[in-house]
């Protein structure tokens, strides 16, 4: 190898390291120019410009997006802070109530706000009033088990509320959304109408308002749907919980009624 390529290659590793701190040097300066112009010009085409250029369809689909959004979560939040009352009762339920004297006992020493309170009160005065004109048609066995299964079905159905809310803003705000997104795009096509050519100034400004509306639809459906699921889920649980009971409470009290045991004293 000639000397002059042995010298070349020698100084090889200088030049590269030349470059790289000059290009690194250079990309410095690229990065504080855009910073600069970040910090200089503002976005004409965000959320604020948004609002402030819109008519009252785009405000009136934002709005509306945003009380879907808060309804939504305040459901979910305050299901979740019901089924954990009501599971914590469930747990009461579990380690005081068949340890008690009798059935008025146990159902005295539940939370007045504990569902399953109310399914033993509803057995007991079923067991104590089956002597009626009218219901001493049907024989006890049927009565107390209505009785109990009207009160399940009422705790039941207070657990649901709210979800039809959650399964409606989950399944409607992705189209609320969309429209807000075709009332924009027809608003870009105006736009480039009355200026006679497809400018980027003209398409770009509502094209991307359009786009904001489907990312708020969706950003409100998608923690409705998922917290709908997690709701069912655990309202089943909760029920089954509810269900049990009712079916135990439901044994002793005909085991009461039969001579077995009593105990069927008016809760107090």
């Amino acid at each position: 190898m000639s000397r002059p390529i042995r010298a070349i290659l020698a100084a090889l590793p200088v030049l590269l390291a030349t470059l790289v701190l000059t290009s690194g040097a250079l990309a410095g300066h690229v990065d504080e120019g855009h910073a600069t112009a970040k910090q200089v010009v503002d976005n004409p085409y965000g959320l604020d410009a948004l609002w402030a250029q819109g008519d009252f369809v785009s405000k009136g689909t934002l709005i509306i997006l945003a009380l879907m959004s808060m309804a939504s979560w305040y459901i979910l939040i305050v299901k979740l802070v019901e089924q954990s009352r009501m599971m914590r009762h469930a747990k009461a339920a579990a380690a005081g109530f068949w340890k008690a004297a009798s059935v008025a006992d146990g159902a005295r020493l539940l939370d007045e706000t504990s569902p399953f309170r109310f399914v033993a009160t509803s057995g007991i005065e079923a067991a104590q009033h089956h002597e009626g004109s009218l219901t001493e048609k049907i024989d006890l066995h049927t009565w107390v088990t209505m009785s109990i299964q009207r009160a399940v079905g009422e705790i039941v159905s207070e657990l649901q509320g709210g979800l039809a809310v959650l399964a409606t803003v989950g399944s409607t705000a992705p189209f609320v959304g969309l429209f807000g997104t075709v009332w924009g795009i027809y608003h870009a096509l105006t736009a480039i109408g009355i200026a006679g050519q497809a400018a980027i100034d003209k398409v770009a400004g509502p094209v991307g308002e359009a786009l904001i509306m489907t990312a708020f639809g969706l950003a409100v459906a998608v923690p409705a749907v998922l917290g709908y699921n997690l709701l069912v889920r655990r309202n089943k649980l909760v029920a089954e919980r509810v269900r049990a009971f009712a079916a135990d409470l439901h044994a002793v009290l005909l085991a009461g009624a039969n001579g077995s045991g009593n105990g069927l004293r008016v809760v107090r």
